[in-house]
């Protein structure tokens, strides 16, 4: 099966401002897990708030109702504890025992672990890890993922020279 990449045409939750800008998250299919990941996602800033409500709204398909995310410390600061989501408030709590790159977001009897791309990533390394974070045949580990990432751009800009 492909991963499934999602950029929904509306996002009533989105940020001000990034309305028309897709939601960049690749997701691989809802089947038995592979590897250290379900995904990947590539915010467009380290803001964990303002980021994370498009993603939950396109991530309730699969999921249902979300009702937390963790995220590690040392990669988004301390956003506010709770956000509102349609209605429903969204618990985020910070680890610094949460692996780094990742988030994790949850529902009731759910979880959905996402590799998250740097913002700041180019476009050729951050399609590189969100292809290989959403193959379905891909069963390595978010440090692999990350060298992938590398390892990718390095030879597509190798060969564009």
């Amino acid at each position: 099966m492909a991963s499934v990449r999602i950029t929904p045409a509306s996002r009533t939750d989105a940020p001000a401002g990034v309305d028309d800008q897709p939601l960049r998250l690749t997701l691989k299919p809802a089947a038995p897990p592979t590897g250290a990941v379900d995904g990947g996602w590539w915010p467009r800033s380290r803001d964990l708030a303002a980021e994370v409500p498009a993603l939950l709204a396109a991530l309730t398909a699969r999921l249902g109702n979300v009702e937390g995310v963790n995220y590690n410390l040392d990669d988004w600061g301390r956003p506010p504890r709770k956000i509102n989501l349609g209605g429903a408030q969204v618990r985020l709590s910070g680890y610094h025992s949460q692996h780094r790159d990742t988030i994790d977001v949850l529902s009731q009897g759910n979880r959905v672990t996402l590799l998250v791309v740097a913002p700041d990533a180019t476009e050729p390394v951050a399609s590189a890890a969100l292809r290989a974070a959403g193959d379905r045949a891909n069963g390595d580990g978010v440090e692999a993922l990350l060298l992938h990432r590398t390892d990718s751009a390095d030879a597509g800009a190798a060969s564009a020279t």
